[in-house]
C-alpha cells in the first residue's frame, strides 16, 4: 500500500458513497506484516506469521447520526457492503453526542522516523531468541528457565482519509524482545523479573542489554526478606511511575471526565493537581518513541502537549467531539468510532525549574536511612479505582538501607493518586527512555506499604 493506492482506495469509496447518496463519510485502514517466534529451552514454542488488513468506516446520516462498520474485504463489493452496513447502522447513532471530522484533519503533519526495512524471517527471529534464552539461562545457577519470551517483527501501515478531502498515510516497522527469566533456590520461593527492549527492527535491539538487565532484576531478588507494615519514603523506577500516571489518566482525559469517571472535571484545567515540581508532558510523535504515529484515528497530528506545568493542570487530551464540547482544539488523542475514545500516546515526566520545594537531602542524592524501592507495578486490572482515585498494588522491589537493597517477599502499595502527586519530594535529574515514555525516578513521602502477613 501507497499514496496511489490510497487514493485508489478513496476513490472507490466516494465512488460508491455517490451512488447512495452517502454525502458524509471517513474511514482508517491498518495493513501489517506480523513475524513473531517463543521458545522453551532451546525448543520451538510458537511461531507465527500473519498478514492482517481491517478497514473502519463511518457514514453519517441526514440528521447527523453515525453508523460504522468494519471490513477486511477492501474489494469494491466488500466496500460496498461496508458501506451499506454503516448506513443502515446510523439510524440507531446517537442523538444526544455527535461526532464530526477534525478540524486539523487537513493540518501539516509533524515528521516521524519511518524504516522501510525488510523482515529478518522467522528462522533468524528463531536462531536469535534461542541463543538469549540460552544466554540468560547460565548467566547465575539459579536462573532455571525463561518461561516468558517473545521475539517479533511487525510492519504495518495507516490510513485516514474523509469525504471532506483529508488524506492520510504511514508507514512504519517495530521489532520488540521480552525475556522474563525465573530463579529457583532450595526451600525458597521462586522469583522472576524481566526486560523489555523495542527497535525499529531487529538489527536495532540491544539483544545483551536485554539479557543482562533481565538477569540482574531476577537475581537481585533471590535473597529475599519480608518488609514490616508501615509508612515509607517511596521512590518509583521511571516505569513504575509512568505505569502509574498511565492507570490514572483519567484525570486528563477530557472523555473520562464527560462520562463523569474521573475525579477531576470541567473546571479542574488551571488547579494546582501536584507539586510544582513536577512537569508532564503527552508527545506521541516523540523522536524516541518507537510506536510514534504522525496522526490519530480522526487524522488530527500528534504533538507535543504540555498536560501538567509546575504542578498546575494545563490540558487535557481531546478527540474532536470533546474538544468540541470543552470548546477547544482536539490533540490527536483520539481513536476511530461512532462513540471516540480518547488515551494517552507517550508520556513525558520531568522536573520542573521550580524546584526550591524540593528536599535538599534527595537534591544532593545523598539517601540516608531506608526506603522502598519500586520497580514494577502489579494487577492493576483489579487494584486501580481510577474514579475515585485510589489504589493497591502489588508490586515488585527492594528495600534498601544505607544502599544495600534487599528484595522485599511480598508486599502491597496503597494510597490516593492526588495525594501521591502532591506528596513528591524529589524528581531527580537523569531520563530514562522506557517502552511507555520518559521518565527519571521520583521519590513520594510517606506512602503506606503491607508486607505479607
Amino acid at each position: 500500500m501507497n499514496n496511489t493506492e490510497v487514493s485508489a482506495l478513496t476513490e472507490l469509496i466516494k465512488i460508491n458513497a455517490n451512488k447512495r447518496s452517502i454525502k458524509k463519510w471517513d474511514f482508517g485502514a491498518s495493513f501489517s506484516n506480523d513475524y513473531s517466534v517463543q521458545v522453551d529451552r532451546g525448543i520451538a514454542k510458537q511461531l507465527k506469521a500473519s498478514q492482517k488488513q481491517i478497514l473502519t468506516l463511518r457514514v453519517w446520516n441526514k440528521l447527523g447520526q453515525v453508523g460504522i462498520t468494519t471490513t477486511s474485504d477492501l474489494s469494491e463489493d466488500g466496500l460496498v457492503k461496508a458501506l451499506i452496513q454503516a448506513s443502515k447502522a446510523s439510524e440507531y447513532g446517537n442523538k444526544n453526542e455527535q461526532t464530526n471530522f477534525s478540524p486539523l484533519a487537513k493540518e501539516k503533519l509533524n515528521d516521524i522516523s519511518t524504516i522501510d526495512g525488510k523482515p529478518s524471517g522467522i528462522k533468524k527471529l528463531l536462531s536469535v531468541l534461542r541463543k538469549a534464552e540460552q544466554k540468560l539461562i547460565s548467566k547465575h545457577v539459579s536462573i532455571t528457565s525463561v518461561p516468558y519470551n517473545g521475539l517479533s517483527e511487525s510492519f504495518y501501515k495507516r490510513i485516514y482519509a474523509n469525504s471532506d478531502g483529508a488524506s492520510r498515510f504511514f508507514k512504519k516497522s517495530q521489532a520488540v524482545l521480552y525475556l522474563y527469566a525465573k530463579a529457583e533456590e532450595n526451600k525458597k520461593k521462586p522469583r522472576s523479573s524481566g526486560s523489555v527492549q523495542l527497535g525499529y527492527q531487529l538489527k536495532d535491539i540491544d539483544i545483551d542489554k536485554c539479557i543482562n538487565e533481565a538477569a540482574e532484576k531476577t537475581i537481585s531478588h533471590l535473597n529475599y526478606k519480608p518488609v514490616e507494615t508501615g509508612k515509607y519514603k517511596v521512590c518509583f523506577t521511571p516505569e513504575a511511575f509512568l505505569t502509574l500516571i498511565n492507570a490514572f489518566s483519567s484525570i486528563f482525559n477530557a472523555r473520562s471526565i464527560i462520562d463523569g469517571v474521573s475525579i477531576t472535571n470541567k473546571n479542574s484545567i488551571g488547579e494546582i493537581v501536584a507539586s510544582k515540581s513536577l512537569n508532564l508532558y503527552d508527545n506521541g510523535s516523540h523522536e524516541k518513541n518507537i510506536t510514534s504515529a504522525p496522526f490519530d484515528g480522526e487524522g488530527t497530528p500528534t504533538r507535543n502537549l504540555s498536560i501538567i506545568k509546575e504542578g498546575k493542570l494545563e490540558n487535557l487530551i481531546h478527540s474532536e467531539s470533546t474538544a468540541r464540547i470543552f470548546n477547544t482544539k482536539p490533540t490527536g488523542h483520539a481513536g476511530l468510532g461512532s462513540k471516540v475514545t480518547v488515551s494517552p500516546d507517550w508520556l513525558i515526566v520531568e522536573r520542573s525549574e521550580n524546584i526550591s520545594s524540593l528536599n535538599e537531602e534527595l537534591n544532593n542524592i545523598s539517601y540516608k536511612g531506608e526506603y522502598i524501592l519500586i520497580d514494577e507495578l502489579n494487577a492493576l486490572h483489579a487494584g486501580v479505582k481510577a474514579s475515585q482515585g485510589a489504589f493497591s498494588l502489588p508490586f515488585d522491589g527492594w528495600l534498601v538501607k544505607k544502599s544495600e537493597k534487599i528484595s522485599i517477599e511480598s508486599a502491597t502499595v496503597a494510597g490516593d493518586i492526588r495525594k501521591v502527586l502532591n506528596d513528591i519530594i524529589n524528581i531527580e535529574d537523569t531520563q530514562k527512555v522506557t517502552t511507555n515514555g520518559i521518565s527519571p525516578h521520583v521519590w513520594i513521602n510517606n506512602l503506606s506499604i503491607t508486607g505479607e502477613a
